[in-house]
C-alpha cells in the first residue's frame, strides 16, 4: 500500500484548489453567450396546461397542447428580463405556443391582462368606419412619440391594419392585427389583438411577434380566442343594469384604446407598448446586471 506523506497531501490538495479557482476565474472571464443565458433562464419557468382559472377568478382558460400558460410572476420575468419591456404592467399571465424558445427570433407569445373599466356596450359594431379610425390611431401614435422618446423607448409608427377589426357577436370577443413599427426598422411586428367582452370588463389578449408570421398567428389565435371565456356570474350576458357600471366608450374607442382614446391619455399608454422584443431582445441579457444574475443563478429581485 502506497502512503502519501500528510505534507505532500496538503500540497496536492492545495494545488487542485488553485486549479479549480483558475478555471471559475477563467470561466467567468469569458463573453456570456446570451442564448446559453436564455436557455438557462427558460429553466426557471413553470409552464401549465389544461384548465386554468386566471388569477381575478373572472376568466378561465382551456389550455391545449399546443400553447402553455405563465403565471403571472414568470410572466413579468419574460416581458422585462428577458425582452425588456419597462417594469410595473401587471398581466394575468401569458400564453406561448409549445416547442419554440422564448428567446428565438420566431417566438411569440400572448400576453393577457384585464380592463375592469365597465360593461362595453357593442351597440356601435355595425356603423365603425375602420379606415377612418385607422387614420385616428395613427395620428394618436405618431403624437405620442415625443414621449416614447423622452421615455427611451424610440419612435413607434402604426402602419395599418395586419387584419381590419372583426367583431363576433355571438361570442362577444372582437380581434384585429397592427403593423406597427419600431425605430423605423425595416422588419415591421405583427400586434394581433383580442378583447374578449365580459360583465364588467374586458379580457384583453395581445400577440406580438414578426409581420411574416402572420398566418401563423391568425391561425393559432382563432384557438386562443375559442379556449378563453368568462366564468359564470362574470359574462357579457350576465350584465345587470340596476348594479352593474357601464363603459363610457364602445368598440371604436376599445379598438382605439379603450379610455385613453377618450381621454386623450393614448399618449402616456404608448409610451408601455407590451412585448417590445423585436428590437430589444437580449438588450437586458447581454450585458449589466440581469446576465450577471442569470450567470449566478440568481433571481429577479424587481416587483411588477
Amino acid at each position: 500500500m502506497i502512503r502519501i506523506a500528510f505534507p505532500v497531501f496538503v500540497l496536492l490538495f492545495a494545488a487542485q484548489i488553485a486549479f479549480a479557482q483558475e478555471q471559475k476565474d477563467k470561466a467567468a472571464q469569458q463573453p456570456l453567450d446570451p442564448q446559453a443565458l436564455a436557455a438557462q433562464f427558460e429553466k426557471t419557468l413553470k409552464y401549465e396546461q389544461g384548465d386554468i382559472l386566471l388569477p381575478n377568478n373572472v376568466a378561465a382558460l382551456k389550455v391545449p397542447e399546443p400553447f402553455r400558460y405563465l403565471n403571472p410572476e414568470d410572466s413579468r420575468k419574460v416581458l422585462e428580463d428577458l425582452w425588456g419591456n419597462p417594469h410595473g404592467k401587471n398581466t394575468l399571465g401569458m400564453l406561448v405556443p409549445t416547442g419554440q424558445s422564448l428567446a428565438s427570433d420566431q417566438s411569440w407569445a400572448v400576453v393577457i391582462t384585464y380592463e375592469e373599466d365597465g360593461h362595453v356596450s357593442d351597440e356601435d359594431a355595425d356603423t365603425i368606419d375602420y379606415d377612418d379610425l385607422l387614420e385616428q390611431m395613427q395620428e394618436d401614435v405618431r403624437a405620442a412619440n415625443e414621449e416614447r422618446n423622452k421615455a427611451g423607448y424610440g419612435s413607434l409608427e402604426l402602419v395599418g391594419w395586419a387584419a381590419k377589426p372583426h367583431y363576433d357577436q355571438a361570442a362577444k370577443k372582437l380581434y384585429w392585427a397592427k403593423r406597427l413599427q419600431f425605430n423605423q426598422d425595416k422588419d415591421h411586428t405583427l400586434n394581433y389583438n383580442v378583447r374578449v367582452l365580459g360583465r364588467n370588463g374586458v379580457l384583453v389578449l395581445n400577440a406580438v411577434s414578426g409581420i411574416d408570421q402572420l398566418d401563423i398567428i391568425e391561425r393559432d389565435m382563432q384557438q386562443v380566442i375559442a379556449f378563453t371565456n368568462f366564468t359564470d356570474g362574470n359574462r357579457y350576458e350576465d350584465f345587470d343594469s340596476s348594479v352593474d357600471k357601464v363603459a363610457t366608450y364602445g368598440l371604436g374607442a376599445l379598438i382605439a384604446g379603450g379610455v385613453a382614446a377618450k381621454t386623450g391619455l393614448l399618449a402616456k399608454l404608448m409610451v408601455m407598448v407590451l412585448a417590445f422584443k423585436k428590437v430589444i431582445i437580449f438588450g437586458a441579457l447581454a450585458i449589466g446586471a440581469a446576465a450577471v444574475k442569470l450567470y449566478r443563478g440568481g433571481k429577479s429581485r424587481d416587483k411588477a
